[in-house]
């Protein structure tokens, strides 16, 4: 039986659900649902705090889990014999880990952090790259929410996970520099774990569904004298699919396109003259 750890609340909560849902798998059907066991796939999934998930891979407790980059750095500290590790990134939950200060501070980069406060819900990454920038500063730790602690005098400067920065211009901070990690949702396995078919799977299911979600398929009306054309703006993955029409001159085509180049091709195939030009999606695939 396949054992997974999928994060219980929080922003990855209900994407990594409904990536698992897309990809044929049974979920919880109530918050309230500690675990689920899906009969189908002989799987069974763990809804844990997302920090907790990468311990317990690494303990070889559960079989994988779903958690962020910077939450397995986070509970991985280096000299760990068989930490959890990054085995496939999901695409959703992207956010950045980042210095921020007050307006009017006076720090306005990082090589100003030096001999100051930071707060921090990270401190072993904020550690790691402060050792490695060869600054000295002091870290405060702080459990949870970390933009109020300059305001309330605990803390000179903030290092905390940004998404789009509206909570901490809201606190009167301010982002510097460059991004300490850039985060995302990750499958994450324990390092030199024996291979099991059942997590090759779920590779394979969560794969097809970040290709579903990023393509569509393309059908057009295409004149034969125009397809070596119309078939070069539509390549496909492994070439496009043309089967003649009952009209003379004329054949089906079918090809995956990118979902975000969609309007722009199909305004080059009609300029170029094909017809009937329409759009689907995909509900999943194997590619």
């Amino acid at each position: 039986m396949l054992r997974v750890a999928v994060p219980n609340k929080g922003v990855l909560s209900e994407p990594a659900a409904e990536m698992l849902t897309e990809s044929g798998y049974r979920q919880r059907r109530s918050t309230k649902d500690l675990a689920v066991y899906d009969p189908d796939s002989d799987t069974e999934f763990f809804y844990l705090r997302p920090r907790d998930i990468a311990v317990y891979v690494a303990a070889g407790t559960l079989d994988v889990g779903i958690t962020g980059r910077d939450m397995l750095q986070e509970t991985t500290p280096p000299d760990t014999e068989s930490p959890a590790e990054e085995v496939m990134a999901l695409g959703f939950g992207r956010s950045s880990f980042r210095f921020a200060s007050p307006t009017g501070s006076g720090i306005e980069s990082v090589a100003d952090l030096a001999g100051r406060r930071i707060a921090t819900a990270y401190p072993v990454l904020l550690e790691k790259f402060l050792a490695e920038s060869g600054i000295d500063a002091a870290v405060v730790k702080l459990d949870g929410a970390v933009e109020t602690a300059c305001r309330l005098g605990v803390a000179d400067a903030v290092c905390d996970v940004v998404e789009t920065g509206t909570t901490l211009r809201q606190a009167g901070l301010h982002v510097i520099g460059d991004p300490v990690l850039t985060s995302e949702a990750i499958l994450v396995r324990r390092a030199g774990a024996a291979e099991n078919p059942a997590v090759a799977q779920l590779q394979r299911r969560l794969r097809g569904v970040l290709v579903a979600r990023q393509y569509v398929m393309l059908d057009y009306d295409c004149p034969d004298d125009l397809l070596e054309e119309a078939t070069a703006i539509t390549p496909g993955l492994e070439g496009p699919t043309v089967s003649r029409l009952q009209t003379p001159g004329w054949s089906a085509v079918r090809a995956m396109v990118p979902q975000s180049d969609t309007n722009r091709l199909m305004d080059e195939l009609w300029e170029l003259g094909a017809r009937a030009i329409l759009v689907t999606s995909i509900h999943a695939c194997r590619i």
